[in-house]
């Protein structure tokens, strides 16, 4: 048995590709199948099973395509309920792949009817066995149990701690554990583990879901560590319900100025993906900054503040609005208009519309703060709240960034500094400020400096 690891870091998430030489199971596909189906050329096998651990909240998957497009069975839990032909699986059942044997675990927790997949290589007695979790048993946690209905989320904790054991049971020590959260993913909460790669008896001997032998004190301690998760997730399940369709990841043919223009002052969505400083410096009077590429915040933070459904026009070089166009397919925003200029860190962006104001807002670290800020001024901390709480600025006032667009007529007119963990939601929230019309300073510096140059935080 081989297995290959297909990384979305842009969403914290993995696919696999499972074979055993000569045919394949596919576990949790993201939308953009072609890198799956690269990697299958690579190995030289071909794809007769895919299979779904639970309906994403995440992301689109690819699964119903991918499956279509190969002749493959599409296993999906039979208790699901979807709009789209299906091969329906149930706790327990048995299947075969080539030489591999998978045996289906129901492992509700992250969604009532979530379940986990246990691989073995029946080549010879005691062959390898593998473990795909989806998002029940992490590396050092589990995923979170509050996707499906604020109702629901205390009785799913309490699944999660029962279905992580029943799944250890079902696997041997030294099976790999292969989750598909985890690894940046807002799916999973608690204390989790930045490793690589693990196995059911080492987290059988570090998960708190497994160390801790009190289910009670176990489902306080996950509902306590529950923060706020992406608004698009609200869109992915109904999506996946009724079978997504093929994206398409084509740059579209660029708006021109005067279409772009009229955008701009209709106050449609228009993002430009140039670097933070860049877009301090000199922008389209209200477009919006989202840096592309940059610790892989993109995707998720633009589909949490941008409403759903709403026009949207990217702008910048074309090898970032080609990678954008993709990251932004696996969280269901189809077909965004682009503004697209040669591929140069240099790109003049006022050239995409000549004739349409330009703006900037001034922009500097923690020693700025401390040398210009004037009495009325505002810190505003676009943090979480938990992060907020545990540290920040004294006298800030905390708006997450994700909260903001619906909130800045609740802020003073007065000279805004905004400030975040590292500045990358400081950038956006900048943004979102000057195009409301707001005198904003950016501080584009990580908060854990801040004390360093004679800023007062607290605790």
């Amino acid at each position: 048995m081989d297995v290959v690891v297909i990384e979305t870091p842009q969403l914290g998430d993995r696919s696999y590709l499972v074979h055993d030489g000569t045919v394949a199971l596919v576990i949790d596909p993201q939308r953009d199948i072609d890198r799956v189906e690269a990697a299958a050329l690579d190995a030289g096998v071909q794809i007769t099973h895919v299979a779904e651990t639970h309906l994403q909240n995440d992301y689109v998957t690819g699964g119903l395509i991918l499956a279509e497009k190969h002749g493959a069975a599409y296993l999906v839990n039979a208790d699901d309920h979807v709009s789209f032909s299906r091969v329906p699986v149930t706790d327990g059942q048995v299947l075969r792949v080539g030489r591999l044997t998978v045996s289906v675990v129901a492992t509700p927790g992250h969604t009532h009817t979530h379940l986990s997949y246990v691989v073995r290589d029946d080549a010879h007695d005691g062959g390898p066995e593998a473990v795909f979790s989806g998002g029940s048993l992490l590396y050092g946690s589990v995923g979170r149990t509050d996707l499906v209905s604020p109702h629901d989320t205390a009785e799913l904790a309490h699944d999660q701690y029962s279905s992580v054991r029943r799944l250890v049971d079902a696997a041997r020590p030294e099976a790999a554990l292969y989750p598909t959260h985890g690894f940046g993913s807002f799916c999973s909460t608690g204390p989790a583990s930045r490793q690589e790669s693990s196995t059911i008896a080492e987290q059988a001997k570090s998960n708190h879901a497994l160390t801790d032998p009190h289910e009670d004190h176990f489902v306080a301690e996950l509902l306590e560590n529950i923060s706020a998760y992406p608004a698009y997730y609200a869109h992915m399940s109904p999506l996946n319900a009724a079978g997504p369709g093929r994206p398409d990841l084509t740059v579209p043919d660029s708006v021109d100025p005067g279409e772009l223009s009229r955008r701009l002052r209709a106050g449609e969505w228009v993002v430009d993906l140039r670097h933070r400083v860049a877009f301090a410096d000199t922008h389209l009077q209200g477009s919006v900054s989202f840096e592309y590429g940059r610790g892989d915040n993109f995707t998720s933070y633009l589909g949490w503040v941008i409403p759903w459904n709403q026009p949207l026009t990217l702008l910048g070089p074309r090898g970032e609005v080609d990678q954008a166009i993709r990251d932004l397919a696996r969280i269901g925003i189809d077909n965004p208009d682009a503004a697209v200029g040669p591929d140069s860190t240099g790109l003049d962006i006022g050239a995409l519309a000549p004739e349409f104001p330009r703006a900037r807002y001034p922009h500097g670290d923690w020693t700025l703060l401390m040398r210009e800020q004037q009495p009325g001024d505002v810190v505003l901390d676009v943090r979480r709240p938990d992060e907020f709480e545990a540290s920040h600025v004294a006298g800030a006032r905390n708006i997450p960034v994700y909260e903001l667009p619906g909130k800045i007529t609740e802020l003073p007119d007065a000279r805004i500094w905004v400030h975040c963990a590292t500045g990358y939601r400081a950038s956006v929230a900048a943004s979102l400020l000057d195009r409301a019309g707001r005198d904003v300073v950016l501080i584009n510096a990580r908060f854990k400096d801040a004390a360093g140059v004679g800023v007062e935080t607290t605790p």
